[in-house]
């Protein structure tokens, strides 16, 4: 008779990245990313990972490790103004995709222009570092847009409000974060 072997939860792995549960270790992630995580339903499914800084970015975590290009998502952070009223997303989708800023996020908005938020003011107002930037505790105020083929992902890698790990967790759980809107099309 064999023994089945049951990953504990929060341990995932894509490509070489093995995680530990990031309820053991909310000393790798940014601060604001372990606040929402304290009291969120599903963090027991979240892992985190240590990596080099330097292969932060979607494009060197696929290199260096093995990561599909689609197990990873990007959050950028969009911004656009209507009748003198700012309006910001952060937006989710896959790192085989990117954002269709220019129209199916503009509407969603309801802004004529709209682009991506200054690197410096989107590191201050989310206290995450640049490159880390994590739909996990971006602000309440802002919308958190995540495009529908993010939560039909199985797992997915993603920034974890530092550059020197990242979090990995079921796709779905995406759609479950504080005020997740799941959007067709958001990607291109």
């Amino acid at each position: 008779m064999s023994e089945t072997t049951r990953t504990p939860p929060g341990v995932h792995t894509l490509g070489t990245l093995t995680t530990v549960p990031v309820t053991e270790r909310y000393d790798l992630v940014g601060a604001a990313v372990a606040e929402l995580l304290r009291g969120w339903e599903h963090a027991a499914d979240v892992g985190v990972v240590e990596i080099d800084a330097a292969h932060s970015e979607t494009a060197a975590t696929v290199d260096v490790y093995g990561v599909p290009l689609d197990a990873g998502a990007n959050c950028v952070v969009i911004a656009g103004k209507r009748e003198g009223e700012e309006r910001i997303a952060a937006c989710v989708v896959r790192g085989d995709t990117r954002a269709d800023v220019n129209n199916r996020v503009k509407r969603l908005l309801d802004v004529r222009k709209c682009s991506f938020l200054d690197h410096d003011r989107a590191v201050a107002e989310t206290g995450m570092e640049y490159g880390g930037i994590t739909p996990v505790g971006v602000p309440a105020s802002w919308r958190l847009l995540v495009d529908a083929r993010v939560p039909s992902t199985g797992l997915v890698l993603i920034g974890s409000g530092v550059r020197g790990s990242k979090l990995i967790l079921p796709g779905r759980l995406l759609a479950e974060l504080p005020g997740a809107e799941v959007v067709e099309g958001l990607a291109g």
